[in-house]
């Protein structure tokens, strides 16, 4: 992972539509930034995050929950009982933005030690 904290240190914009998404290069660069389990596809970006039980998944998810409340951006999730995918997409602007990749960047922190 590079540059992770320059993605970190930033705040999600509020984003209503009528900008167009990343380009495809743009999105590129932008996930080189993440770490490297982060898929490209789609117009999304996801990761798949395990956990050793439903008690960490959870508490993962609940962490991903507050990081969303605070940038005022939010993944779709599909919880497992050890597992949880997280998927970033801008739906105001059908596609991405910096934000979907603000966030992920917030969300590779939680389980950075």
């Amino acid at each position: 992972m590079t540059n992770v904290c320059n993605l970190t240190d930033r705040k999600c914009k509020p984003c209503e539509g009528g900008v167009p998404p990343l380009k495809q290069e743009e999105a590129e660069n932008l996930l080189k930034q993440l770490e490297q389990d982060w898929q490209l596809v789609n117009n999304k970006i996801s990761r798949v995050f395990s956990f050793k039980n439903y008690y960490q998944t959870m508490a993962f998810v609940n962490a991903v929950a507050w990081i969303s409340h605070r940038e005022d951006h939010h993944p779709d999730m599909l919880v497992g009982y050890n597992q949880c995918r997280v998927e970033y997409t801008t739906h105001a602007i059908g596609g991405l933005s910096e934000n979907d990749f603000i966030c992920a960047a917030k969300v590779d922190m939680l389980l950075i030690s």
